[in-house]
C-alpha cells in the first residue's frame, strides 16, 4: 500500500515538474512572439492555453483525491498541498502568457517602441532564468537555492520601471503612442507578476524543506522504545 502511495505521490511530482515546462514554454513563444511581431506564434499560445488549464486541473483533482482517500500525514501531505497550491499559481503564469499573446494582437499594424521592445525581452530573460531555476530547486527541494531565487526579483522591478519612463516619455511626446505605450506597460507588468509567482514557487520550496527538515528532528529526538 505505501509503495503505491509513493508511486503515486511521484507521479504527482512528475506531472507537476512537467506542467512547470508547458508554462516556461508558453511564456517564451508570447514573448517571442511580442519581439518577432508574429501573430501566429501568438495565437499559438492562445490556442495551447487549454491543455495548461487542464493538467492544473488534473493536479487538482489527483491531490484532493490522494488527500482523502490515502490520508497522507506530515512530509506527504507538504508535497501534495505544495504541488495542489503551486500548480495555481503556474496556471495564473500561463494565463499571463495568454495576455502578452492577446497583446501582440493588440499591436498588430501599429508602431512599435524597439527600446521599449528590447527591454522587455530583458525582463523575460531574467523572469524564464529565476522560473527555470525554481523548477530545479523545487525537483532538487533545495530551500537555499529558492531563497537567493527570490531575492533576484528586484532586478525585474529595476527594468519596469525604466519600461514605464521610457513609454510615458513616448506618450508625452507623440499622443500616437499612447495606445501603444499602455499595451507596453501591461505587458511589462504581466511579466512582473509571473515573477511574483516565482517567488512564490521558492516560497513552496522552503515550505516544503520545511516540513521534511522538522519531520527528521523529530524522529532524530524520538525516544528508542
Amino acid at each position: 500500500m505505501r509503495s503505491e502511495f509513493e508511486t503515486e505521490l511521484q507521479n504527482l511530482h512528475v506531472r507537476f515538474s512537467e506542467m512547470g515546462m508547458m508554462v516556461n514554454e508558453a511564456i517564451k513563444k508570447a514573448v517571442m512572439a511580442l519581439i518577432n511581431h508574429d501573430p501566429e506564434l501568438a495565437q499559438q499560445v492562445i490556442h495551447n492555453d487549454q491543455r495548461i488549464n487542464n493538467r492544473e486541473m488534473d493536479l487538482e483533482k489527483k491531490s484532493f483525491e490522494m488527500i482523502a482517500l490515502q490520508q497522507p500525514v506530515s512530509s506527504d501531505l507538504r508535497m501534495i498541498v505544495t504541488v495542489l497550491k503551486a500548480s495555481s499559481d503556474l496556471e495564473r503564469m500561463g494565463d499571463h502568457a495568454v495576455s502578452i499573446a492577446h497583446s501582440v494582437l493588440q499591436l498588430q499594424g501599429k508602431p512599435t517602441i524597439e527600446a521599449v521592445e528590447k527591454l522587455i525581452q530583458q525582463v523575460y530573460e531574467k523572469v524564464e532564468a529565476m522560473f527555470g531555476q525554481a523548477i530545479n530547486a523545487y525537483l532538487q527541494e533545495d530551500a537555499k537555492a529558492a531563497t537567493k531565487i527570490a531575492q533576484r526579483d528586484l532586478e525585474i522591478d529595476q527594468l519596469i520601471k525604466q519600461i514605464e519612463r521610457l513609454c510615458v516619455e513616448k506618450m508625452k511626446t507623440d499622443s500616437k503612442m499612447v495606445e501603444v505605450g499602455t499595451i507596453y506597460v501591461s505587458v511589462a507588468n504581466y511579466l512582473e507578476r509571473m515573477g511574483d509567482y516565482v517567488i512564490n514557487l521558492c516560497e513552496w520550496v522552503v515550505y516544503l524543506k520545511r516540513g521534511k527538515l522538522a519531520e527528521l528532528n523529530v524522529k532524530k529526538t524520538k525516544p528508542n522504545v
